[in-house]
């Protein structure tokens, strides 16, 4: 038995390095220099905001319990943490009150820079905001007699570490939007910090604010210089929210946008300490072409294209839909402009009444919810106390407007939960680039120029089991992070991109490729092009330079060897919103679940499958067609296992080596245990039928054969990969528009569909800082699944006999047959049906 033990182990090794091996090709990110896992931070988890000090480049992250400073010039200095925790007493309080052990804790929520060198820091303290100063060079909270110094929270921090969430500093005064009560039914935009007559809130109104979900604020400062009638500044809030003029049979969610003004100070009698400024419209992110709306606001990016020019903001919006089942993102930018524009339109009427016609109330003078300019100033209202009622009132009935603020999806990926956006600019400002942050830990880069995206690369940064909550420019770098790390990659230059298809796919972006020979030190790399991109597709000519037969809408067919009777999902990565069609053969079984198509493969159905989408034109006129993936089926046999073996996914099936060698080990095992209890099988058995009653109790017995002996490959899969003894079997691809993009371009396997559930991640300002993930996946051809016929077993027990050698065949046959000579074994024991399971 020793050379077969022997033999075992050197298989599990060689899996557990082939398993290794790629993980390591798989994570092919930043370097060790630019990752911070788990272990550098003493234990401190559950990074929910980041906060950056651009001038000395020290990055702050709230966590549990602690606040963690890195700098980001140096990251191998050691992180210091700077520890705020709650004492025992408000941990016993705050589980007396109905809370959990994991809740009564103190998350860092809030991180905002004060004039004076410190740091506001609050945090939920055990269901009893907190909030405390910060030392920016000391790296230690201020303290009042061994205690730390501390002032309430409520208004400015959530209470609970999962609560929507977002705030903004403006001037040295804080602006929050949050719960403000214990039980999280009460929500405020406040003015939060600052002298106590200023402080104003919302109206407690369903029409002011309807269990809303807050995702991003921004300050937007006016430029003397450049604002010649002298206009107020102005704070945004972005949330999503529970829709009141719309009556439906259930809760409709829409996204706003709400505007307030920085020298707001309330009204005098009617909204006093109240919002007499606050304006809300409702963002539209909709393809006409489709009628398809993606109504939930998961984050936003605030991009200004000129930093002179507060005019030339613009928000990018991530989205996704209330009414999809699948994953979906989607990308809408909206202009600063446009939205003041909606806001001095007219308003929405929001009255009850049994009638059918409403006559609009008049719109006072000066107009409600208007900001403070020179022109005001003028007439005499050099404070929001001087507005007249009629002014107040009709502001306080009238928050929503008429108008919507419209924009088309720049960006459409369905399979995929976008968590965190960043935008950077090309040089020139000639197009731009997406850094979208997903929940399996992943980075992906998508060009815009002008109405058309390419996907240029998806690099895997972290685990798949901590999603990205944070990304955080400076200084052309892209600081990401998770609830447990961090990680420093670049974000702005043409050096982003590897590989020479990559640096093709961003010539819109300013962007061209330098051969190797030509004796230059930049040979081999992707840089700034002399010229910027002519008129038409220049992405297809600089394809041509990398002497790759595909080009941007020409990919090549990739064969599948595949078997009769498998259900193949075949993908067509979707960038843009406009529809994707297929053409294939005619006498076929097919169904098209949004750009995929899912085939059953019979003989009729092999051949050429092309997936065709519509994209824009170069004068955005017409939308021109363009070819996105191409593959061709080929009957290779009843077993599929060839194209698994030449798919190239070596992660998937070192695991499959890895549940192998595990399960031959099992049965190794357990055959040496019954060699060596076979004697005392043998008294048992004779004991056993020199008894009446022992004779009485076999046919209620169980049968000796173990349920894990009949396959020793039974055991490498669970119930989860078995659906009816089905493979449902897809070809997975990472390509965008129809080509390579670097190391990441593709990976043609056959892999089953997986089934993902995934809570979103915490980030600090509206997503939860803590959650759970479920991820399954297999590659298993289709005749191989079936567990009823106990086919599957007897093959795999001739597998096992054939790399064993005659040896160990031999002595589980000679076994089977002494012990088929005990009377012990030929009693009529009924054996239950192996049925599979259906969860």
């Amino acid at each position: 038995m020793s050379p077969l033990i022997t033999q075992v182990l050197s298989l599990l090794t060689l899996s557990v390095l082939l398993i290794g091996f790629s993980r390591t090709a798989t994570l092919s990110g930043p370097g060790s220099d630019d990752m911070l896992g788990p272990d550098r931070f003493e234990g401190v988890a559950n990074f929910s905001t980041f906060l950056l000090d651009s001038v000395s480049g020290m990055l702050f992250m709230g966590a549990k319990d602690a606040i963690v400073a890195v700098d980001t010039n140096d990251l191998s200095r050691a992180p210091a943490v700077i520890r705020w925790d709650v004492p025992e007493d408000r941990r016993k309080s705050c589980k007396a009150k109905g809370k959990t052990e994991v809740d009564c804790n103190n998350y860092i929520r809030l991180l905002e820079i004060l004039d004076d060198d410190r740091i506001y820091v609050c945090g939920t303290y055990a269901f009893d905001p907190q909030c405390a100063f910060l030392g920016r060079t000391s790296l230690s909270l201020e303290r009042e007699e061994q205690e730390v110094r501390m002032e309430t929270g409520k208004g400015k921090c959530p209470f609970e570490p999962s609560q929507h969430y977002t705030a903004v500093m403006a001037g040295g005064i804080l602006y929050t939007a949050a719960t403000s009560n214990f039980l999280g039914t009460m929500f405020d935009i406040s003015r939060a910090t600052g002298p106590e007559q200023g402080r104003i809130r919302t109206e407690r109104s369903i029409n002011w604010l309807n269990d809303p979900e807050f995702v991003s604020a921004s300050f937007i400062q006016q430029d003397p210089t450049s604002e010649p009638l002298g206009d107020d500044d102005k704070l945004y809030f972005f949330f999503t929210e529970v829709a009141k003029e719309y009556e439906m049979y259930t809760k409709v969610k829409v996204p706003r946008v709400a505007r307030v003004c920085k020298s707001d100070v309330g009204g005098m009698k009617t909204l006093q300490r109240r919002w007499t400024t606050f304006l809300k419209a409702q963002l539209v992110c909709e393809d006409r072409p489709s009628g398809q709306r993606y109504n939930v606001l998961t984050d936003v990016f605030t991009l200004r294209r000129d930093p002179n020019d507060p005019a030339t903001t613009q928000f990018y919006g991530l989205f996704t839909s209330q009414w999809e089942r699948e994953e979906l993102a989607a990308v809408c930018v909206f202009s600063l402009s446009d939205i003041n524009k909606v806001m001095d339109g007219p308003f929405k009427e929001l009255k009850k009444t049994c009638e059918n016609w409403i006559n609009p109330e008049p719109v006072p003078r000066p107009r409600p919810g208007q900001c403070l300019n020179s022109a005001l100033r003028a007439e005499g209202f050099e404070s929001s106390l001087k507005l007249p009622d009629k002014v107040l009132t009709f502001t306080r009935d009238h928050p929503l407007m008429e108008n919507s603020v419209t924009a088309a999806p720049l960006l459409l990926r369905r399979g995929v939960t976008y968590t965190k956006l960043a935008v950077t600019l090309a040089d020139g400002g000639a197009g731009a680039l997406l850094h979208l942050g997903t929940d399996r830990g992943e980075i992906h880069r998508v060009a815009v120029v002008g109405q058309n995206t390419t996907l240029l690369q998806e690099v895997p940064l972290f685990p798949a089991d901590q999603p990205i909550n944070n990304i955080v420019l400076h200084k052309g770098q892209a600081l990401v992070g998770t609830p447990q790390s961090l990680a420093r990659v670049a974000a702005q230059g043409c050096g982003l991109h590897p590989s020479c298809e990559v640096c093709a796919r961003a010539r819109g972006l300013g962007c061209t490729w330098t051969p190797t020979g030509h004796g230059g030190p930049h040979d081999g790399t992707c840089g700034p092009a002399l010229s910027g991109p002519g008129p038409g597709d220049m992405v297809e000519e600089a394809l041509k330079k990398c002497n790759s037969r595909e080009g941007r809408c020409t990919p090549a067919v990739r064969e599948l060897r595949v078997s009769l009777g498998l259900q193949l999902l075949l993908p067509c990565v979707q960038v843009s919103p406009r529809p994707c069609t297929w053409t294939h053969p005619p006498q076929r079984h097919t169904r098209q679940h949004h750009s995929h198509l899912e085939v059953t493969v019979s003989e009729e159905s092999l051949g050429t499958y092309v997936c065709t989408c519509q994209e824009a034109g170069p004068d955005r006129g017409e939308p021109t067609s363009c070819r996105r993936a191409a593959y061709d089926l080929v009957v290779a046999g009843p077993f599929a296992g060839g194209a698994v073996a030449t798919a190239g996914n070596r992660h998937l099936l070192a695991i499959y080596i890895l549940c192998f060698c595990l399960g031959l080990a099992m049965g190794t095992f357990l055959l040496y245990f019954l060699s060596r209890r076979r004697p005392l099988g043998l008294r048992l058995a004779k004991r056993s039928l020199s008894s009446d009653k022992g004779r009485d109790l076999l046919g209620s017995s169980a049968t000796p054969q173990s349920p894990g002996s009949a396959s020793l490959l039974s055991d490498a899969f669970t119930p989860s990969e078995k659906r009816n003894g089905t493979a449902m079997t897809s070809l997975h691809s990472t390509q965008g528009n129809g080509g390579p993009h670097g190391n990441h371009s593709y990976s043609s396997n056959l892999i089953s569909n997986s089934s993902n559930a995934s809570s979103n991640p915490g980030n600090g300002h509206g997503e939860p800082v803590y959650s759970n993930y479920e991820r399954n996946a297999s590659i298993l051809p289709a005749d191989r699944l079936d567990g009823r016929t106990g086919e599957r077993g007897r093959e795999g027990g001739e597998d096992v006999d054939e790399g064993l050698g005659e040896g160990l065949g031999d002595s589980m046959r000679g076994l089977e047959e002494e012990m088929a000579k005990f009377p012990l074994y030929k009693s009529p024991a009924p054996l239950a049906r192996c049925e599979e399971s259906s969860i």
